[in-house]
């Protein structure tokens, strides 16, 4: 409610390509809106473009809106933005959002936890492969992890990641699913194991964005939907 009343007062809104659509098209006809999409092997906002355009809007006395999908800070890069802000003497109000780790998952009728089968869950980045060098993730930690694992941004490289996971230990039979434009009138939901799970993603041409849930709570409401 209060990113909506913040949004209602909006002079200039920089928005995602996940940001809601809907809520842009309530947007009076004055407010410019800024496409600062990143779209994966498409066209892409520069984050330092991003940055300055909140910066120059703001210091020109402008109402200025950061409008994301998700969780600012949940590899929303939030983080980077309002320390460039702060550099340049703008002020920040940060709305927390429901990152699409959770909320996606949820509403393809799976959660991330369930009492008596997993007390954890992690949520990783596969924006660069396990064998890339610039990754930072621990991914032998990670399989021997029992809890659900949560991959944003890794539909390009889930079969790499799937065979790091299984390599150190997790089981090929682990339930996987992916949900592809999870909370939207598009959203499908495709599930596999750890061991098909990459040829059933180019099978089915999943394409981003998805969200890509490992572990047994992929199942554990299976009956209950199936009502």
């Amino acid at each position: 409610m209060r990113g909506r009343r913040l949004l209602a007062d909006a002079d200039v809104v920089v928005a995602d390509r996940l940001a809601p659509r809907e809520l842009l098209a309530e947007l009076p006809e004055d407010v410019e809106v800024i496409d600062a999409s990143k779209i994966p092997y498409g066209r892409q906002m520069a984050q330092e473009a991003i940055n300055r355009a909140l910066i120059e809007h703001a210091e020109a006395g402008k109402f200025v809106v950061r409008l994301k999908g998700g969780d600012p800070y949940v590899f929303g890069r939030g983080g980077e933005e309002l320390l460039a802000c702060a550099e340049a003497g703008v002020p920040v109000t940060v709305v927390p959002g429901i990152s699409s780790s959770i909320s996606v998952p949820e509403t393809a009728g799976i959660p991330v936890t369930h009492r008596g089968l997993t007390q954890e869950f992690t949520v990783v980045s596969g924006h660069v492969g396990p064998d890339d060098p610039r990754s930072v993730t621990n991914w032998q930690a990670v399989a021997g992890m029992s809890g659900t694992l949560v991959l944003l941004m890794a539909v390009d490289k889930i079969g790499a990641i799937a065979a790091k996971l299984v390599e150190h230990g997790r089981p090929a039979d682990t339930p996987v699913a992916v949900v592809q434009e999870g909370t939207t009138a598009a959203q499908r939901r495709v599930d596999a194991t750890l061991g098909t799970v990459a040829a059933v993603v180019e099978a089915e041409g999943v394409k981003p964005p998805a969200v890509i849930v490992v572990g047994d709570v992929v199942n554990v409401l299976a009956a209950a939907f199936q009502r």
